[in-house]
């Protein structure tokens, strides 16, 4: 899956509404670039910009991919180091929880 394909998704979820999670988010892939959630403003936008935020979440564009297909468990990723969590680690909780309440 690619950073454009996984934008896109995560684009459908948020932009256009009003998440109310109030918190500003990136998703980190490294050199693979990032994805930017602003999750303060309604309604909510996602870009690929390199932001500060509230919550980042680091992880490789592989294993992301391998979340998204219930491959790789968040909770394992994150106890193997697969996943790391700059910030709110409660932010990440609930961006987790939304994200999968719109799958």
């Amino acid at each position: 899956m690619s950073l454009e394909d996984i934008t896109k998704q995560i684009a459908g979820a948020f932009e256009g509404k009003d998440s109310g999670l109030g918190k500003k988010f990136k998703i980190d892939f490294g050199d693979d670039g990032c994805i930017f959630i602003d999750a303060t403003q309604n309604p909510n936008t996602v870009t690929n910009d390199n932001a500060d935020a509230d919550t980042a979440m680091i992880i490789s564009l592989e294993d992301y991919g391998k979340l998204l297909s219930g491959e790789l468990n968040g909770q394992m990723a994150f106890m193997s180091g697969k996943l790391k969590i700059d910030g709110d680690l409660g932010g990440a909780m609930a961006l987790g929880n939304y994200m999968e309440s719109q799958a």
